[in-house]
């Protein structure tokens, strides 16, 4: 019975990333034919996921298409009508500033006879790279891995790339007007906002340069005079609401991080655990997210409130890590080791967290493991969590234990997924 709660939890997580799966929410989603006069049907689309939905289009279209689409290096499908190109993230680099530009030259010259098909998912927008004129992709590097280490949430990080781009915010969709241009998003961000996934290549974008400038002052990040230029002069304002040229755009959000927590509510449901939903767009410093969690873990082991065990508190969203070490680990590696030194081997207290995409910032893993002997165990080997903790270093401690949560590219992303499993007995 050793292993129970790992083999629970890390179904739950694999359920997380099954309801998320393109080849079940894309079919169920693509728009009818345009009626005669037909016109052409181009694909194009961005993020982690991208390859995978294209597939599915793939599978499920009548008719002719032709199209491009660019993904994460490693999460490729392969594709018999749809071109594929890899690139890097989550910082950007030549061959998504190449496929962004191939993108938008696809697209000058439609009518409005033509159907575009976009598919958009999370990581789209460090991989749809195309700087504004005056801004060099190295530029974008700089200011991209200033943004990671800084603190700042996903919205405002896309707010900065929105007006340092020449397709996000928006522009996309501009540059196939008048064509039918469909958007179909799998969200990875809090709120399911289609505008912030991927910086919102089709959407009309109500966020300024004001604004972009003001976050970079309120991080620190110190951009290269040019790019504050081009921010401070509004040259980069991005098309707003009530544009005309998005008359004839519409968009789907098509799998949620709400909808992954329902898929997984329901399996706990299945194995006699009672499930907890506390919300699916959690943000906030992830080792505070982690205190709060434990409070309320510890509560339900110690006194059945607010669930009685055995039960699972299950969350999604997309918390921070304000970088200050020099240790690696993702984000849902940082949650976990803040949760271990708050329970403090709490007895009957086991968790998993986890990026849906596979992928904990920048690291191999999808996250980790955490149990009740997790604390003992490091001690064990010397490791003190606290300081590795101190030190971002939740990657280092979890590997170190065994316990790091590796499936490689999922094809998919709805951002992280937390459960905290309680199998003891209230006191």
């Amino acid at each position: 019975m050793a292993n129970a709660p790992r083999a629970l939890l890390t179904r739950l997580f694999q359920a997380a990333v099954h309801a998320a799966d393109p080849a079940a929410c894309v079919p169920q989603h693509l728009p009818p034919i345009p009626p005669m006069p037909p016109g052409r049907t181009f694909v194009v689309g961005a993020g982690k996921a991208a390859a995978a939905m294209a597939r599915a289009v793939e599978d499920h279209w009548p008719g002719a298409l032709s199209g491009l689409v660019v993904t994460r290096y490693g999460h490729g499908v392969p594709c018999g009508r749809i071109e594929v190109v890899e690139a890097a993230h989550p910082v950007p680099d030549e061959a998504g500033q190449a496929a962004a530009a191939r993108m938008l030259a696809v697209l000058w010259g439609l009518t409005s006879d033509d159907l575009v098909l976009v598919l958009i998912s999370g990581g789209g927008s460090a991989l749809l790279a195309l700087p504004w004129e005056g801004v060099t992709l190295a530029d974008k590097q700089v200011v991209n891995r200033a943004l990671l280490k800084s603190g700042a949430g996903i919205g405002e990080m896309n707010c900065v790339r929105k007006h340092l781009s020449a397709i996000k915010g928006g522009r996309l969709a501009i540059a196939a007007y008048p064509a039918r241009v469909v958007t179909l998003v799998i969200s990875d961000v809090p709120g399911d906002d289609p505008a912030v996934v991927a910086s919102g290549p089709t959407l009309a974008d109500p966020t300024t340069c004001e604004e972009a400038l003001a976050i970079l002052d309120k991080y620190r990040i110190e951009a290269p005079h040019h790019v504050r230029a081009v921010l401070a002069s509004g040259v980069s304002e991005t098309p707003k609401p009530g544009d005309v040229r998005f008359a004839h755009c519409e968009t789907h959000v098509i799998a949620t991080a709400r909808g992954s927590l329902a898929a997984v509510a329901e399996a706990a449901r299945a194995a006699g655990v009672t499930p907890l939903i506390l919300g699916d767009a959690i943000e906030g410093e992830a080792r505070e997210v982690a205190k709060v969690m434990a409070g309320i873990a510890t509560s339900c082991a110690r006194h059945g409130e607010p669930a009685c065990p055995p039960c699972v508190l299950l969350s999604g969203g997309e918390t921070t890590v304000t970088v200050r070490g020099q240790g690696r680990g993702g984000r849902n590696a940082e949650f976990l080791l803040a949760l271990a030194v708050a329970l403090n081997g709490e007895a009957g207290v086991h968790a998993l967290a986890g990026d849906t995409d596979g992928i904990d910032g920048t690291e191999d893993n999808a996250g980790a493991f955490l149990a009740d002997d997790t604390l003992a165990r490091a001690l064990g080997l010397g490791l003190d969590a606290a300081a590795r903790l101190a030190d971002n270093d939740g990657y280092g401690f979890f590997a170190a234990l065994g316990d790091l949560v590796v499936t490689g590219p999922t094809r998919t992303n709805v951002n992280d997924f937390r459960a905290i499993y309680i199998a003891g007995h209230p006191r």
